[in-house]
């Protein structure tokens, strides 16, 4: 596998492995370059790039740079280096918008909950900070999910090339659809064309109801926009019969 790895996407994994290493030796760099919401005071403008390149385990950096070097080799011998390259980074910005703006809508939904149910906006700023506050309610149950999910959506940060890969994944769906793949818990290999949309619907499904499949701390929906974005670009491309001659290899 290491043999056939292309040149963009060696260089996205040594970028990769030097984020990894290097937010352990400067634990800042993770505040610096995880994706904050954007309305916090955590947020800078150059999140929604740099947390592409930053994980929270050993494990998390593994699949996704495994992913990267299966599909993103494969798909920049067809595309070339610059295409690959704007894809890859145009999945990931749309993961961090649509994650971004799903934060948007829960954390505002959630705010405005609360506020009708008379807790004042000084309260709610001191909820947001972790501390608590005597609230008088006659559903103290459901007034602390809309504040535990007021509170995820502000204070909790993204991190990871996940929405960038799903990207990858919708694109080898399009340009290999017979290929035939493999999940960790099904030991029976899947077509490409069944295999990818399995897994969207799983992620999404996993952001609406709460119920993960894969484990706790997800970013399901920046999953689920990366892989949106590699659609519409796909289905983009494919309708225009893209022009390969614009991308200098």
């Amino acid at each position: 596998m290491m043999n056939n790895m292309t040149d963009t996407v060696k260089q996205l994994l040594i970028i990769n492995v030097l984020f990894f290493i290097g937010s352990y030796l400067v634990p800042q760099a993770n505040e610096l370059l995880s994706l904050h919401y954007f309305e916090s005071d955590g947020f800078k403008f150059w999140q929604p790039i740099t947390h592409m390149f930053m994980h929270g385990s050993l494990m998390h950096i593994f699949f996704n740079m495994f992913a990267l070097i299966s599909f993103g080799s494969a798909l920049e011998h067809f595309w070339g280096a610059k295409k690959f390259l704007f894809f890859y980074l145009s999945c990931g910005l749309g993961a961090a918008i649509i994650h971004s703006g799903v934060n948007y809508y829960y954390f505002h939904d959630a705010q405005n909950f609360l506020i009708q149910s008379g807790v004042s906006v000084q309260d709610i700023q001191t909820l947001i900070k972790g501390d608590s506050v005597n609230i008088n309610a006659s559903d103290t149950a459901l007034l602390q999910n809309y504040v535990n999910q007021m509170g995820d959506a502000f204070n909790n940060q993204a991190v990871g090339a996940s929405g960038a890969i799903y990207g990858l994944l919708v694109a080898f769906a399009f340009m290999f659809p017979n290929a035939e793949l493999m999940m960790m818990f099904i030991p029976v290999p899947v077509k490409a064309k069944y295999f990818v949309p399995v897994i969207v619907l799983l992620d999404l499904f996993s952001g609406v109801t709460g119920i993960s499949l894969f484990g706790g701390n997800i970013a399901h929906f920046a999953h689920v926009g990366g892989a949106l974005i590699g659609f519409i670009m796909m289905w983009y491309w494919k309708k225009n019969q893209f022009n390969q001659n614009r991308w200098d290899r």
